[in-house]
């Protein structure tokens, strides 16, 4: 039985720590350090959680904007692709779903990165 505390488990053990005790002890650039740490541990603990499924839906919608099978490829020969068609004039902003996948990457890449972003409620509210 592997009962070790998880990746995620870890990171979030450091992240409290530097939250709640660290932090209080520290006043000026080094409060400001344990901020930014806290910050790219939140980053990265969000990153473990979300980046699978927002893989996999981007490789997905690339799949049906390439006409591609979704299995056998990898995101950035995919990625790579879409960009070398949208440089030719292959595809441009009238390919139906594109700008819905650009969008979507975007937001996605957001809640990850930057979820208090002010306008990222309002981008996933529009239908554009």
């Amino acid at each position: 039985m592997h009962d070790s505390p998880s990746a995620q488990e870890l990171l979030a053990a450091v992240k409290g720590f530097i939250d709640t005790l660290a932090s209080e002890d520290l006043t000026g650039h080094a409060r400001f350090n344990a901020r930014v740490a806290s910050n790219v541990l939140a980053t990265v603990l969000r990153e473990i959680d979300q980046r699978p499924a927002a893989d996999l839906a981007e490789m997905a919608r690339l799949a049906d904007l390439l006409g591609k099978p979704s299995t056998g490829s990898d995101l950035g020969t995919l990625n790579l692709e879409l960009c070398k068609q949208i440089q030719s004039g292959k595809i441009d902003e009238t390919k139906p779903n594109l700008l819905a996948h650009l969008k979507a990457t975007a937001i996605d890449q957001l809640n990850i990165d930057q979820p208090r972003y002010s306008g990222l409620a309002t981008a996933k509210d529009n239908d554009t």
